[in-house]
């Protein structure tokens, strides 16, 4: 075993809990109060900027370690053709997928916020963010499914 690969594992799977737990942060517990305006704007602006900082720093932690990981344990036919393989192509999908969302949630977020804006901002950035917490919740679901020793 590669001494190097408890220390990727370690890296990606704290990224991974750092940026889904940001991801349904937001969703959950700082937009509803945006929807209703009982929440500042510069805080608001404040939470989904570090939000779009935390992904695009995870994003290049994911290339890094989920690259190695899948350079020292797989194959291109055990990627394409196995269970584990399927899954980890999954979470590749849904980590794109919930980046783009909250990259387009983030800024129609903060451009109606530069506009002096609160509800009408996080009305149209509701759809985005939703939807990047509920696939977060798949990711996550698959990185169980992943991390179980008796997957096929």
């Amino acid at each position: 075993m590669n001494a190097l690969n408890p220390v990727m594992w370690s890296v990606h799977v704290g990224f991974a809990v750092l940026w889904t737990g940001g991801v349904l942060f937001v969703a959950l517990a700082v937009l509803p109060p945006a929807l209703r305006g009982e929440i500042d704007g510069g805080a608001l602006g404040s939470i989904v900027g570090r939000l779009r900082w935390i992904t695009r720093i995870a994003a290049l932690a994911f290339i890094a370690t989920g690259g190695h990981m899948a350079g020292t344990l797989y194959t291109f036919e055990s990627l394409t053709g196995s269970a584990r393989g399927h899954l980890v192509l999954t979470m590749i999908a849904l980590w794109f997928l919930i980046t783009g969302l909250v990259e387009v949630g983030s800024g129609k977020l903060t451009d109606g916020l530069d506009a002096g804006k609160l509800r009408e901002p996080a009305r149209d950035a509701k759809p985005f963010f939703y939807g990047a917490a509920g696939l977060s919740v798949a990711l996550i679901v698959a990185a169980g499914l992943l991390a179980s020793p008796t997957l096929l």
